[in-house]
Protein backbone atom coordinates (compact mmCIF):
# COMPACT_ATOMS: atom_id res chain seq x y z
CA UNK A 1 0.00 0.00 0.00
CA UNK A 2 1.42 3.55 -0.77
CA UNK A 3 2.38 5.99 1.96
CA UNK A 4 1.39 8.86 0.21
CA UNK A 5 3.27 10.99 2.44
CA UNK A 6 2.48 14.74 2.37
CA UNK A 7 4.83 17.95 1.94
CA UNK A 8 4.85 18.78 5.41
CA UNK A 9 5.96 15.41 6.42
CA UNK A 10 8.28 15.39 3.64
CA UNK A 11 9.31 18.78 5.11
CA UNK A 12 9.92 17.31 8.63
CA UNK A 13 11.89 14.34 7.37
CA UNK A 14 14.14 16.73 5.41
CA UNK A 15 14.49 18.85 9.19
CA UNK A 16 15.16 15.46 10.59
CA UNK A 17 17.81 15.06 8.28
CA UNK A 18 20.00 18.13 8.61
CA UNK A 19 19.44 18.49 12.53
CA UNK A 20 22.17 18.11 14.53
CA UNK A 21 21.39 18.04 18.14
CA UNK A 22 18.94 15.60 20.12
CA UNK A 23 16.68 18.21 20.89
CA UNK A 24 16.45 19.56 17.27
CA UNK A 25 16.03 15.44 15.99
CA UNK A 26 13.64 14.90 18.79
CA UNK A 27 11.01 18.32 17.64
CA UNK A 28 11.64 16.51 14.03
CA UNK A 29 10.65 13.30 14.55
CA UNK A 30 7.50 14.18 16.29
CA UNK A 31 6.86 16.53 13.93
CA UNK A 32 6.96 13.77 11.46
CA UNK A 33 4.99 11.24 13.97
CA UNK A 34 2.56 14.11 13.49
CA UNK A 35 1.88 14.57 9.99
CA UNK A 36 2.28 11.24 8.44
CA UNK A 37 -1.14 9.48 7.55
CA UNK A 38 -2.08 7.24 9.49
CA UNK A 39 -2.88 3.97 7.90
CA UNK A 40 -1.73 0.43 7.09
CA UNK A 41 0.78 1.73 4.86
CA UNK A 42 3.00 3.68 7.22
CA UNK A 43 2.70 1.36 9.90
CA UNK A 44 6.13 0.33 9.67
CA UNK A 45 7.36 3.91 9.21
CA UNK A 46 5.36 4.87 12.27
CA UNK A 47 6.97 2.25 14.37
CA UNK A 48 10.17 3.05 13.05
CA UNK A 49 9.79 7.21 14.27
CA UNK A 50 8.45 5.89 17.62
CA UNK A 51 11.92 3.63 18.17
CA UNK A 52 13.90 7.05 17.05
CA UNK A 53 12.02 9.03 19.62
CA UNK A 54 12.47 6.62 22.13
CA UNK A 55 16.40 6.85 21.02
CA UNK A 56 16.96 10.28 21.12
CA UNK A 57 14.78 11.18 23.83
CA UNK A 58 17.11 8.84 26.33
CA UNK A 59 20.00 10.47 24.65
CA UNK A 60 18.81 14.03 25.49
CA UNK A 61 18.11 12.34 29.25
CA UNK A 62 21.72 11.41 29.29
CA UNK A 63 23.08 14.18 27.90
CA UNK A 64 20.43 16.49 30.36
CA UNK A 65 22.02 14.19 33.56
CA UNK A 66 25.65 15.29 32.03
CA UNK A 67 25.01 18.87 32.05
CA UNK A 68 24.84 19.00 27.89
CA UNK A 69 22.20 19.24 25.64
CA UNK A 70 19.78 22.48 25.76
CA UNK A 71 16.14 22.46 24.78
CA UNK A 72 15.40 26.04 24.19
CA UNK A 73 11.61 25.42 24.27
CA UNK A 74 11.84 23.96 27.93
CA UNK A 75 10.32 25.96 30.57
CA UNK A 76 10.95 24.45 34.13
CA UNK A 77 7.42 24.64 36.27
CA UNK A 78 7.01 26.94 39.07
CA UNK A 79 4.17 27.79 41.44
CA UNK A 80 1.28 25.27 41.56
CA UNK A 81 1.18 24.59 38.16
CA UNK A 82 1.88 25.17 34.99
CA UNK A 83 -0.41 26.71 31.99
CA UNK A 84 0.60 26.77 28.62
CA UNK A 85 -0.53 29.26 26.19
CA UNK A 86 -1.84 27.92 21.93
CA UNK A 87 -3.31 30.16 19.59
CA UNK A 88 -3.16 31.70 16.21
CA UNK A 89 -1.29 34.98 14.96
CA UNK A 90 -2.25 37.77 16.93
CA UNK A 91 -5.14 36.35 18.87
CA UNK A 92 -3.74 38.26 21.95
CA UNK A 93 -2.37 35.95 24.19
CA UNK A 94 0.54 37.78 24.79
CA UNK A 95 -1.40 40.56 25.78
CA UNK A 96 -3.13 38.33 27.99
CA UNK A 97 -0.22 37.21 29.84
CA UNK A 98 1.29 40.65 30.11
CA UNK A 99 -1.99 41.21 32.05
CA UNK A 100 -2.09 38.88 34.14
CA UNK A 101 1.59 38.34 35.11
CA UNK A 102 3.29 41.31 34.30
CA UNK A 103 5.97 39.32 32.30
CA UNK A 104 7.81 41.36 29.59
CA UNK A 105 6.13 40.00 26.18
CA UNK A 106 6.11 41.38 22.88
CA UNK A 107 3.00 42.25 21.98
CA UNK A 108 2.50 43.67 18.56
CA UNK A 109 0.44 44.19 15.49
CA UNK A 110 2.10 41.53 13.21
CA UNK A 111 1.90 38.07 13.67
CA UNK A 112 4.78 35.70 15.24
CA UNK A 113 6.18 38.43 17.30
CA UNK A 114 6.62 35.74 19.83
CA UNK A 115 9.37 33.22 18.80
CA UNK A 116 10.06 31.41 22.17
CA UNK A 117 8.51 30.67 25.43
CA UNK A 118 8.16 33.60 27.44
CA UNK A 119 7.19 32.56 31.32
CA UNK A 120 5.48 35.13 33.67
CA UNK A 121 3.42 34.21 37.42
CA UNK A 122 0.19 34.76 37.60
CA UNK A 123 -1.14 35.43 40.99
CA UNK A 124 -4.50 33.69 42.63
CA UNK A 125 -5.07 34.39 46.26
CA UNK A 126 -1.64 33.04 48.06
CA UNK A 127 -0.60 30.94 45.28
CA UNK A 128 0.93 31.26 41.83
CA UNK A 129 0.32 29.78 38.74
CA UNK A 130 2.95 29.79 35.83
CA UNK A 131 1.59 30.84 32.16
CA UNK A 132 3.94 30.20 29.41
CA UNK A 133 3.60 32.36 26.00
CA UNK A 134 4.50 29.93 22.72
CA UNK A 135 4.92 31.04 19.15
CA UNK A 136 1.49 30.75 17.89
CA UNK A 137 0.31 27.78 16.05
CA UNK A 138 -1.13 28.34 12.52
CA UNK A 139 -3.08 25.16 9.82
CA UNK A 140 0.27 24.30 8.64
CA UNK A 141 1.67 23.30 12.52
CA UNK A 142 3.61 24.54 14.86
CA UNK A 143 7.66 25.63 15.43
CA UNK A 144 9.26 22.48 16.16
CA UNK A 145 10.19 21.63 19.27
CA UNK A 146 6.88 23.23 20.91
CA UNK A 147 5.22 19.57 20.98
CA UNK A 148 6.83 18.65 24.33
CA UNK A 149 6.07 22.12 26.21
CA UNK A 150 2.38 21.43 25.16
CA UNK A 151 2.50 17.98 26.65
CA UNK A 152 4.70 18.51 29.76
CA UNK A 153 2.35 21.64 30.93
CA UNK A 154 -0.02 21.20 33.92
CA UNK A 155 -2.63 22.43 31.17
CA UNK A 156 -3.10 24.43 28.13
CA UNK A 157 -4.97 27.94 27.61
CA UNK A 158 -6.16 27.90 23.83
CA UNK A 159 -6.83 31.69 23.11
CA UNK A 160 -9.26 32.97 20.87
CA UNK A 161 -9.80 36.30 18.87
CA UNK A 162 -13.32 37.05 19.42
CA UNK A 163 -12.99 39.80 17.21
CA UNK A 164 -12.35 37.95 14.10
CA UNK A 165 -14.40 37.74 11.59
CA UNK A 166 -14.97 33.76 11.70
CA UNK A 167 -14.37 32.99 15.03
CA UNK A 168 -14.94 29.52 15.13
CA UNK A 169 -12.20 29.04 12.89
CA UNK A 170 -9.19 30.16 14.93
CA UNK A 171 -10.59 27.44 17.59
CA UNK A 172 -10.64 24.73 14.60
CA UNK A 173 -6.89 24.96 14.01
CA UNK A 174 -5.97 24.78 17.34
CA UNK A 175 -7.73 21.90 18.47
CA UNK A 176 -6.61 20.49 14.99
CA UNK A 177 -2.74 21.48 15.53
CA UNK A 178 -2.82 19.82 18.87
CA UNK A 179 -5.00 16.65 17.56
CA UNK A 180 -2.83 15.71 14.75
CA UNK A 181 0.20 15.37 17.75
CA UNK A 182 -2.03 13.19 20.19
CA UNK A 183 -2.93 16.02 22.67
CA UNK A 184 -6.96 16.56 23.26
CA UNK A 185 -9.38 17.77 25.53
CA UNK A 186 -9.58 16.11 29.00
CA UNK A 187 -12.33 13.94 29.12
CA UNK A 188 -11.61 12.63 25.11
CA UNK A 189 -9.73 9.85 24.78
CA UNK A 190 -5.83 10.33 23.96
CA UNK A 191 -4.34 8.35 20.78
CA UNK A 192 -1.35 5.24 21.44
CA UNK A 193 1.39 8.06 22.79
CA UNK A 194 -1.26 10.80 23.02
CA UNK A 195 -2.19 12.64 26.10
CA UNK A 196 -5.64 13.96 27.24
CA UNK A 197 -5.26 17.75 28.75
CA UNK A 198 -6.82 20.01 30.63
CA UNK A 199 -7.97 23.24 28.61
CA UNK A 200 -9.66 26.74 29.43
CA UNK A 201 -10.51 28.57 26.14
CA UNK A 202 -9.76 32.15 26.35
CA UNK A 203 -12.05 34.65 24.63
CA UNK A 204 -9.45 37.50 23.94
CA UNK A 205 -10.05 41.39 22.04
CA UNK A 206 -13.86 41.00 24.26
CA UNK A 207 -13.92 44.23 24.21
CA UNK A 208 -13.97 44.91 20.53
CA UNK A 209 -17.40 45.30 18.39
CA UNK A 210 -19.10 42.10 17.84
CA UNK A 211 -17.03 40.21 20.65
CA UNK A 212 -19.93 39.44 23.07
CA UNK A 213 -22.03 37.86 19.58
CA UNK A 214 -18.72 35.47 18.73
CA UNK A 215 -18.29 34.67 22.45
CA UNK A 216 -21.66 33.63 22.34
CA UNK A 217 -21.84 31.29 19.10
CA UNK A 218 -18.48 29.70 20.50
CA UNK A 219 -19.80 28.49 23.47
CA UNK A 220 -22.72 27.22 21.54
CA UNK A 221 -21.32 25.33 19.23
CA UNK A 222 -18.37 23.85 21.70
CA UNK A 223 -20.57 23.17 24.60
CA UNK A 224 -18.68 21.09 26.95
CA UNK A 225 -15.45 21.18 25.33
CA UNK A 226 -13.28 23.43 27.87
CA UNK A 227 -14.50 26.18 30.37
CA UNK A 228 -14.85 29.43 28.48
CA UNK A 229 -14.04 33.03 29.30
CA UNK A 230 -14.11 35.80 27.71
CA UNK A 231 -11.34 38.58 28.06
CA UNK A 232 -10.02 41.98 27.42
CA UNK A 233 -6.09 42.95 28.15
CA UNK A 234 -7.50 46.67 27.61
CA UNK A 235 -9.90 47.01 30.11
CA UNK A 236 -9.63 43.90 32.16
CA UNK A 237 -13.17 42.01 31.64
CA UNK A 238 -12.61 38.68 33.07
CA UNK A 239 -9.00 38.49 33.87
CA UNK A 240 -10.15 37.28 37.42
CA UNK A 241 -11.78 33.81 36.19
CA UNK A 242 -8.53 32.91 34.25
CA UNK A 243 -6.54 32.53 37.81
CA UNK A 244 -9.41 31.02 39.28
CA UNK A 245 -10.10 28.40 36.52
CA UNK A 246 -6.45 27.50 35.98
CA UNK A 247 -6.57 26.78 39.92
CA UNK A 248 -9.58 24.70 40.03
CA UNK A 249 -8.35 22.25 37.12
CA UNK A 250 -4.81 21.75 38.82
CA UNK A 251 -6.61 19.29 41.48
CA UNK A 252 -4.32 20.48 44.17
CA UNK A 253 -4.82 21.72 47.87
CA UNK A 254 -3.59 24.12 49.91
CA UNK A 255 -2.42 23.10 53.33
CA UNK A 256 -0.19 25.64 56.03
CA UNK A 257 2.21 24.12 58.57
CA UNK A 258 1.87 24.77 62.26
CA UNK A 259 4.46 24.00 64.83
CA UNK A 260 2.97 23.42 68.73
CA UNK A 261 2.40 26.32 70.27
CA UNK A 262 2.90 28.90 67.64
CA UNK A 263 0.43 30.19 65.02
CA UNK A 264 0.49 28.63 61.38
CA UNK A 265 2.09 30.25 58.49
CA UNK A 266 -0.33 31.16 56.63
CA UNK A 267 2.36 33.15 53.79
CA UNK A 268 4.05 29.99 52.22
CA UNK A 269 1.11 27.36 51.77
CA UNK A 270 2.20 23.69 50.79
CA UNK A 271 0.62 22.80 46.80
CA UNK A 272 -0.22 19.21 47.15
CA UNK A 273 -2.58 16.63 44.52
CA UNK A 274 -6.28 16.32 45.50
CA UNK A 275 -6.62 13.68 48.13
CA UNK A 276 -3.09 13.70 49.75
CA UNK A 277 -3.16 12.78 53.23
CA UNK A 278 -1.61 13.68 56.58
CA UNK A 279 1.86 11.63 55.96
CA UNK A 280 2.14 13.27 52.26
CA UNK A 281 1.62 16.29 53.84
CA UNK A 282 4.65 15.34 56.54
CA UNK A 283 6.72 14.12 53.33
CA UNK A 284 6.29 17.53 51.62
CA UNK A 285 7.83 18.89 54.76
CA UNK A 286 10.39 16.45 55.46
CA UNK A 287 11.11 12.98 54.94
CA UNK A 288 12.62 12.36 58.44
CA UNK A 289 9.54 14.33 59.66
CA UNK A 290 7.22 11.91 57.74
CA UNK A 291 9.21 8.65 58.79
CA UNK A 292 9.01 9.83 62.48
CA UNK A 293 5.28 10.95 62.42
CA UNK A 294 3.47 9.92 65.98
CA UNK A 295 0.14 12.48 65.50
CA UNK A 296 -1.19 15.51 63.66
CA UNK A 297 -3.58 17.74 64.93
CA UNK A 298 -6.14 19.86 61.90
CA UNK A 299 -7.53 22.70 61.65
CA UNK A 300 -9.64 23.15 58.54
CA UNK A 301 -13.92 23.89 56.99
CA UNK A 302 -14.86 20.30 58.21
CA UNK A 303 -13.39 19.40 61.22
CA UNK A 304 -12.97 21.27 64.63
CA UNK A 305 -10.41 23.44 66.02
CA UNK A 306 -6.98 21.21 66.97
CA UNK A 307 -9.15 18.10 66.26
CA UNK A 308 -6.45 14.81 66.26
CA UNK A 309 -6.35 13.10 62.48
CA UNK A 310 -4.44 9.80 61.87
CA UNK A 311 -2.07 9.74 59.26
CA UNK A 312 -4.12 8.20 56.52
CA UNK A 313 -6.51 11.47 56.32
CA UNK A 314 -6.88 13.15 53.75
CA UNK A 315 -6.87 17.19 53.17
CA UNK A 316 -9.26 19.75 52.25
CA UNK A 317 -8.08 23.17 50.77
CA UNK A 318 -6.97 25.67 53.30
CA UNK A 319 -6.23 23.38 56.05
CA UNK A 320 -3.93 23.45 58.56
CA UNK A 321 -1.58 20.84 59.73
CA UNK A 322 0.34 20.29 63.34
CA UNK A 323 2.75 17.47 62.91
CA UNK A 324 4.36 15.92 66.49
CA UNK A 325 7.62 13.78 66.06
Amino acid sequence: MPANLTPMYLKAEEVFRQAKTAAEKIAALEEMYATIPKHKGTEKMRAGIRRRLAKFRGEAEAAKGRGGGVDHFYVEKQGAGQFVLVGTPNCGKSALVGALTKARVNVAPYPFATHAPVPGMMAYEDVWIQLVDMPPVTAEGLVPGMVGTLRSGDGLLVCVDLAAKDVLEPLDVCLKVLEDRGLVPWGCEPPEGGAAKRMIVAGTKADLPGAAENFEALKALHEGLAPMVATSAETYQGLGEIPRLCFKLLDVVRVYSKEPGKPADMNQPFILPEGSTVLDMAAAVHQDIAANLKRARIWGANVYDGQPVQRGHVLADRDIIELHV
